[in-house]
């Protein structure tokens, strides 16, 4: 039996795991390329294609077909009917990682075990859902991992292997400080961690899951789509088909942007053809603020971490987006550094996650081959705070109780008091976020602590303990103080599966012909 870790990116996905010798190994899909596009099509047959044949369907039955799934991950829809039928986000990556497991299991053997990254900005919701999909895929997850910890932990490795090394050990001229500079496809963060003989310890992390290469694209499809209007009176963007193929040619030009200083856009709608020029200056003009969002967020990492940029030796760059020369530019121009471009930064998240799936494993189940991997110890923080909503002369405010980039795991509690004569239960309502409105932070749940005792007078203490895990899931529990004992405190989480659902889902995958 084999574990792997997965990249259940945006737009591309990868699959690696370690070999014999310990070396983390992307494994080839069965087109005999390492990365696969996270694009499903449903034939209505009962037969789902995942990959570039999906892509390559979608620019003539675009509604047949999900793409960025990663970004709805959390919600309790995909947000339209993708041939005919409503699906959930974690229904639809649980068919993208079917396809990677059974592509993966045709050259290493049967797989059952796995890691998966996700962006280290994700909120508990989306961690969960993440989690959710790969149940749904028949998977036994072992841990969830963030994408610039897997990348850093990839190169951490790489470092050693190239040293003649134990696995987690450094050479001691390496870098100990280390930002990693992750845009994907559809979501950014920059991560800071600290490197030492086999200890991995992330200082902080910022990010945001409503950026990525994506809103690159969406520029150029916004500039050619007005240029068209212009010229012919007629918008593309009202036509499904018509932006499936617009979208398809943006992203090719960004690309080739990357490369050459000049590029074509193609639009057809309406039965009429526009071919639109775009020079490397337009483009990068187009998205600057886009670009100064990254550039933001990466100072504030490096601040929340009171350090600056002479204490990081070495800044990574992750993402197939960093392809874009004015990110490397532009980190130069703000760190004074050159970015490390060493790593394949579309497949070395994959990896990471390969290496954090042999530690987790080493630690389950140590034999004395796994020994060094046991040995390893990694630190993550929290992405955001953990609070409990609370009121303060009637306004609902954020009492935060495990702050932003704690060291994990973590646990804080709380007494909190009946509002109530002869109150039975108490609703705690879980947020995460820095805001100290309650209404401006992100909802995890509620939880309700149940089987209070009888007779208790308003105004009794309850202790609510909240946990924050090494992975960012969330556990609660409560103590009822008047009479000591263990309260009942499980988190409800709107639009979240039940255990019913997901095996209903799963159903429903296995039944599925997947390509």
């Amino acid at each position: 039996m084999s574990i792997v870790g997965i990249d259940l990116g945006t737009t591309f996905c990868a699959v690696a795991y370690l070999d014999e010798r310990g070396k983390a190994v992307t494994i080839p899909n069965r087109d005999g390329e390492v990365l696969t596009p996270s694009a499903i099509f449903l034939t209505g047959t009962g037969e789902a294609v995942v990959g570039q044949p999906a892509l390559d369907v979608a620019m003539e039955q675009p509604d047949k077909v999900a793409t960025m799934v990663k970004r709805q991950m959390g919600r309790p829809e995909y947000g339209r009917t993708v041939a005919g039928r409503t699906f959930r986000p974690e229904t639809l990556s649980a068919v993208i990682l079917r396809k990677l497991v059974l592509d993966a299991e045709a050259q290493i053997g049967k797989i059952e075990k796995a890691v998966i990254t996700v962006p280290a900005y994700f909120d508990d919701t989306r961690r969960k859902a993440t989690m959710d999909a790969g149940k749904i895929a028949g998977l036994d997850i072992l841990d969830i991992i963030d994408e610039p910890s897997a990348a850093a932990l990839a190169y951490t490795f790489q470092q050693s292997a190239a040293a003649n090394l134990k696995p987690g050990e450094l050479p001691a001229d390496s870098p100990k400080n280390v930002m990693v500079y992750d845009l994907g496809g559809g979501t950014f963060d920059v991560t800071l961690v600290k490197l030492g003989k086999k200890r991995f310890q992330v200082l902080g992390i910022e990010g945001d899951v409503r950026l990525g290469g994506k809103d690159w694209d969406d520029r150029l499809v916004q500039y050619v789509a007005e240029e068209f209007r212009k010229q012919y009176g007629t918008d593309p963007k009202s036509d499904e088909q018509s932006m499936a193929m617009l979208q398809a040619s943006a992203e090719r030009a960004k690309r080739t942007l990357s490369k050459v200083d000049a590029a074509t856009i193609t639009c057809t709608h309406d039965g009429k053809k526009m071919t639109v020029p775009v020079t490397r200056e337009l483009f990068e003009t187009l998205t600057q603020d886009l670009l100064l969002r990254t550039r933001m967020t990466t100072t504030a990492v490096l601040r929340q971490a009171n350090m600056t940029w002479d204490n990081v030796d070495k800044l990574l760059m992750v993402g197939g987006s960093t392809h874009m020369p004015a990110t490397g530019r532009m980190l130069r121009d703000l760190t004074g550094k050159d970015p490390d471009r060493s790593l394949a930064v579309s497949e070395v998240v994959a990896r990471g996650a390969a290496v954090h799936a042999g530690i987790v494993n080493a630690r389950r189940l140590p034999t004395t081959a796994t020994a060094e991997l046991a040995d390893i110890v990694e630190i993550s923080v929290n992405a955001h705070s953990l609070g409990v909503e609370i009121r303060k002369a009637g306004v609902k405010m954020n009492d935060k109780l495990v702050v932003k980039n704690t060291q994990l795991p973590a646990a804080v509690s709380r007494v909190y008091y009946t509002a109530q004569e002869e109150q039975s239960k108490v609703r705690v309502r879980l947020l995460q976020g820095e805001a100290q409105q309650a209404e401006a932070c992100i909802p995890v749940g509620e939880c309700w602590i149940e089987g209070l005792p009888a007779n208790l007078p308003k105004g009794s203490p309850v202790q609510v303990r909240c946990e924050v895990r090494a992975n960012g899931r969330i556990e609660v529990m409560a103590l009822d103080m008047t009479s000591g004992r263990m309260a009942k405190a499980e988190i409800h989480r709107s639009g979240g599966l039940e255990e019913a659902d997901i095996a209903k889902e799963a159903e429903w995958v296995r039944s599925l012909r997947i390509q």
